[in-house]
């Protein structure tokens, strides 16, 4: 067996072999690598939990490369060619395009749990090119594509391996090739969750409609969805069927972020003594710093994390003052956030392309600039894996003070969304940044508050999701005060091929 155990922990190679018996039951060997025709039912749920500096995501992306080696066939959720009735299928799952990003950074061929749930009809004519690029079949002939076109579309696969990419390099667009959406009626086999915290009952089980044999990593110190009163997913099942890690990994012992995310655990910690473990850390480790001011340049890339919603929308009111925004418009650069789909039913498969390419409830997506029609935005989702859409948008600016957002435009229908240049704790959670900046005085308010949370004080499960959230660079910042930014706005670091297809309301943009 080629996976090297012996870089785990006791309690990673332990998980390690507890899973390795439940995919050999199931019919995939690890250990041997070899696989056996999927029966009839499964092995149900298993979760893999612990707090951030466990292991879970190397533990995944292990178990994920043994299963390859195995001869199991990954979906990334990119295109699904016709597979053979004895394969066997895995799919690595996350809740949101950031958290799937998050994976694929690391190697991971992740995609969204709506990218799985929801499968394209394609266009029989152009699935024989796809079907090439694969592998599965002879170059085609196709009327009104030239040999050039399909060689330009295989040597775009050969280093990118995304079909709807190389077909857009042939010259194509998603609608010659996807005819529509529909719902995943056949069921495939083996199904990673991360982030599964994020999970609430109404996914999890359509997940298990879908994986006979399904594994959740989720981390049990961070915030349960709002409508899930405190409780995740994995907590309902059996004992046996939960496996814990610990953190004892090397390669952690030194990341102070960790350190004070750990030390939240601790049952006596008050706030004001973390804040002074945060004080003494920056002392030590330019990792951790304590600042008097939010940065607006940060904010672009990088949303401040806050607790309460009216110190989220004050913060993007002084963002947009700091940059010189006019009130009756966006400038590109500027962070928005997915708030949902405002679509009739009659709309249905327009939803779900908009959605397949991204645009889910809490999205995080950069403004590019106008469409050519009113109300159209051109813009970049961030974490997915063609970004640049677009799309038919409903843009609110919420104001202080004010019960209704201010709408700079907005198109009859479309995706709608909120800026994005602060977030509240609960919708970061899945996401990363190398940077993030936490502000402070809304933890202060809600450790005041004395509110609770599974038995955990609330302002402890808010800082333990909001400083973990950070990669590189912690900033706890002190004060009700905003940095100007040393430079205005920009889309220079979004720069990226045109996307493949346009998502509209209407017909393409």
């Amino acid at each position: 067996m080629n996976v090297p155990i012996t870089v785990f922990s006791e309690d990673q190679a332990e998980a390690f072999d507890r899973v390795a018996e439940l995919l050999a039951s199931a019919g995939v060997d690890i250990e041997e690598s070899m696989t056996l025709p999927r029966a009839e039912g499964g092995q149900g749920a298993l979760a893999v939990i612990g707090k951030a500096g466990s292991g879970k995501t190397m533990l995944l992306a292990r178990l994920a490369e043994a299963l390859n080696e195995a001869g199991v066939e990954t979906i990334s959720g990119d295109y699904e060619g016709r597979r053979r009735k004895d394969t066997r299928t895995l799919a690595i799952l996350a809740p949101t395009n950031k958290a799937a990003s998050v994976l694929r950074t690391r190697g991971v061929a992740a995609t969204t749990i709506h990218r799985i749930l929801y499968t394209p009809l394609y266009d029989p004519e152009y699935e024989k090119i796809a079907e090439w690029l694969l592998g599965n079949g002879e170059k085609p002939e196709v009327e009104g594509l030239t040999q050039a076109a399909l060689d330009r579309a295989f040597a775009f696969f050969q280093t990118n391996k995304s079909v709807p990419g190389a077909l857009a390099a042939a010259g194509l667009k998603g609608s010659d090739f996807i005819l529509g959406w529909k719902r995943r009626e056949d069921p495939l086999d083996i199904g990673f969750v991360d982030e599964a915290s994020m999970l609430d009952k109404r996914q999890f089980e359509d997940l298990q409609e879908i994986f006979p044999t399904l594994l959740l990593f989720g981390d049990p110190a961070q915030l349960a969805p709002v409508n899930q009163s405190g409780a995740m997913v994995f907590e309902s099942l059996p004992a046996p069927r939960k496996l814990t890690l610990s953190r004892v990994h090397r390669q952690d012992l030194d990341n102070p972020i960790l350190d004070l995310a750990h030390a939240l655990a601790d049952e006596s910690l008050t706030f004001d003594r973390f804040e002074r473990m945060i004080e003494e850390a920056a002392a030590r480790d330019d990792r951790v710093r304590v600042a008097a001011r939010v940065e607006a340049g940060m904010m672009a890339r990088s949303p401040v994390l806050v607790w309460r919603n009216a110190t989220r929308i004050r913060l993007i009111h002084a963002f947009r003052a700091a940059f010189e925004a006019p009130g009756d418009a966006l400038l590109p650069g500027e962070p928005l956030i997915c708030d949902g789909i405002e679509l009739p039913l009659k709309h249905r498969k327009k939803r779900l392309d908009l959605e397949a390419r991204g645009l889910i409830k809490g999205a995080q997506v950069i403004y590019l600039g106008p469409g050519r029609r009113a109300g159209f935005s051109r813009l970049h989702v961030i974490g997915a894996t063609e970004p640049q859409v677009s799309a038919a948008s409903i843009v609110k600016i919420e104001v202080p003070g004010e019960e209704e957002p201010f709408i700079p435009f907005a198109a009859n229908m479309g995706a709608a969304f909120l800026h994005g240049a602060a977030v509240t704790i609960h919708k970061a959670q899945g996401s990363q940044w190398p940077e993030v900046q936490v502000f402070a005085p809304d933890l202060y308010a809600a450790s005041r508050a004395g509110r609770m949370e599974a038995g955990l004080p609330l302002w402890k499960r808010l800082a333990y999701v909001a400083i973990t959230r950070a990669e590189e660079r912690l900033y706890w910042v002190t004060r009700y005060r905003l940095g100007r930014p040393e430079e205005p706005l920009s889309t220079r670091d979004l720069d990226a091929p045109v996307a493949p297809f346009s998502l509209t309301t209407e017909n393409p943009d």
